[in-house]
């Protein structure tokens, strides 16, 4: 694997190999760049690894939902993404202090992550049913970003989340 600030140039795709597990990889061509493994199929609990680091998600609370975002084998928060419920997208919060904005389309099929003036940074063009996918793009400047290997792995979580809510409210819906 490589580090994700040196494949900035080159097209990125998320893509979920086999549609029975919850496992899915980042690749650059024939290369696996990235993966995010989810414990359970009904689970909000996964495992993103890429040559930079080895991070798990988690979104917890009801009402007030959130994500955690620890480094593997530790219980420290690194970070935490607060979603805008009723707008879609929301906030990255590294324990820095660094925040980062994050917009997704109506339809969900975009989603972004920006600077707090709204710059774009990074974004990711999803689609597939059965086999998820997505195209991550960048901005030129989003190579030099240290917090840039953490969002491209924690984005693609985001939409698998989105993409399972909604699946959730059409089967209740029906």
């Amino acid at each position: 694997m490589q580090k994700i600030a040196n494949l900035t140039s080159y097209e990125l795709k998320w893509e979920q190999p086999s549609a029975l597990k919850m496992e899915y990889q980042l690749r650059a061509g024939d290369d696996v760049a990235a993966t995010l493994r989810f414990r359970s199929s009904f689970g909000t609990f996964a495992v993103a690894e890429s040559a930079d680091g080895c991070w798990t998600f988690k979104r917890v609370g009801f009402f007030q939902t959130r994500v955690t975002i620890r480094h593997c084998n530790t219980d420290v928060e690194v970070a935490v993404f607060k979603p805008n419920t009723w707008s879609g997208g929301g906030t990255l919060i590294l324990a820095s202090g660094q925040t980062y904005r994050a917009a997704t389309n109506f339809w969900q099929t975009k989603f972004t992550f920006e600077t707090e003036a709204g710059d774009p940074l990074l974004s990711f063009q999803s689609g597939g049913f059965i086999h998820q996918s997505a195209i991550v793009s960048f901005q030129p400047n989003a190579a030099m970003l240290p917090d840039l290997p953490l969002m491209v792995l924690l984005g693609w979580y985001l939409i698998i989340m989105m993409h399972n809510d909604s699946a959730a409210t059409v089967a209740a819906a029906t």
